[in-house]
């Protein structure tokens, strides 16, 4: 049977490395975005607002996928905001595919803020959780966006009668462009600012981050998972835990960060310095430097995400991710993390991201 996917945020970092390994899987790639790129051969774009259920009908008329891959979020001012809007974006994208009657399995890809609480509420005394975190760990008694994109996942499931998954990756590292989550990319701007001022390449985050054990999920292991789910009956239905399958402390890691752009690295120093505050009067100095060494992107606001790094290296535990579910049931993939940063800060590189 031929696999059609539609891959909803296909521009997104999950989405856009989904959508190139289906394509070299063989799989019809279908990627649907408010405004879809058609720099990926092979990659069949759809433009349409997930919030308007018209849009929705008229660019999806014509595809009937047997996989849909729910990778896309849109931020909001509060988490009730989080809730009504991307609660409403699978419910839409699900009801426009039901009368085809041709999807077999939906994806929903959502994250640790499962278990960590919403933003409002990120990490925060009274809700923190005992790690590794694992799949059965119940929902917290807060309100969250990702349970309301479950539970209408799950609703449309039960009426359509398609197979499920909902993965749950760490912070992900991969490249994209004007991502809201983008931790990998925003370090790697902070670096090359640090290199062009001379200043230190200063760790931003809590104590708790820099010796405490972490882990990340590099997108190609996101997409391997996703893709092995899917294919294999024996997991489905069920939610998974996805990061790289290593541990790292932050206190290691972060001078070797340093050592690949040439920068001098300090670490901890009793003291929070968030990068949003770090960077914040620097668009004026990116943009002469994209002019200066010719780079694609002379908008910090579109590669560096400082609020989200900021949220995830300032938790006031370490977070690390169980995987024990996805091993039993046959899932193998692994990724050195160290090889997650730096095959990304080549790329952001050789395609011209950064100096």
């Amino acid at each position: 049977m031929q696999k059609t996917a539609l891959v909803v945020g296909a521009s997104g970092i999950g989405g856009s490395n989904l959508a190139a390994e289906l394509i070299a899987r063989g799989w019809t790639v279908h990627g649907l975005a408010r405004n879809p790129r058609d720099t990926l051969p092979g990659l069949r774009p759809v433009a349409a607002d997930l919030l308007d259920p018209a849009s929705l009908d008229t660019a999806l008329a014509n595809i009937a996928p047997t996989h849909v891959f729910i990778t896309a979020w849109m931020r909001q001012a509060t988490e009730a905001e989080n809730i009504r809007v991307n609660g409403a974006m699978v419910r839409n994208v699900l009801a426009a595919l039901a009368p085809k009657k041709s999807v077999l399995h939906v994806s929903l890809v959502t994250g640790l803020k499962h278990y960590l609480g919403p933003f409002e509420a990120y990490a925060s005394a009274g809700t923190l959780p005992e790690t590794p975190l694992r799949e059965e760990q119940p929902r917290l008694p807060i309100e969250n966006f990702y349970y309301e994109q479950e539970d209408e996942l799950f609703a449309a499931a039960a009426r359509d009668g398609f197979s499920w998954n909902v993965h749950r990756p760490h912070t992900v590292i991969g490249k994209a462009v004007g991502n809201a989550m983008n931790m990998g990319t925003t370090l790697a701007v902070y670096a090359a600012l640090c290199k062009e001022t001379g200043r230190l390449f200063q760790w931003p985050g809590s104590r708790a981050q820099w010796e405490g054990l972490s882990d990340v999920t590099d997108a190609r292991q996101l997409a391997a998972q996703l893709i092995w789910a899917a294919e294999t009956e024996s997991a489905h239905d069920t939610a998974f835990n996805i990061v790289n399958g290593d541990s790292f402390r932050w206190q290691w890691l972060w001078g070797r960060l340093a050592d690949w752009f040439g920068v001098d690295a300090a670490g901890f120093d009793g003291t929070i310095h968030p990068l949003e505050q770090a960077i914040a009067g620097d668009h004026d100095l990116w943009r002469a430097m994209a002019q200066r060494h010719g780079l694609a992107e002379p908008d910090l606001d579109r590669l560096a995400s400082a609020w989200h790094t900021d949220l995830d290296l300032g938790r006031p535990i370490e977070v690390m991710t169980d995987m024990t579910r996805s091993r039993q049931r046959g899932f193998t993939g692994y990724q050195t993390t160290e090889d997650s940063f730096f095959d990304l800060f080549a790329r952001l590189r050789a395609e011209r991201l950064i100096p």
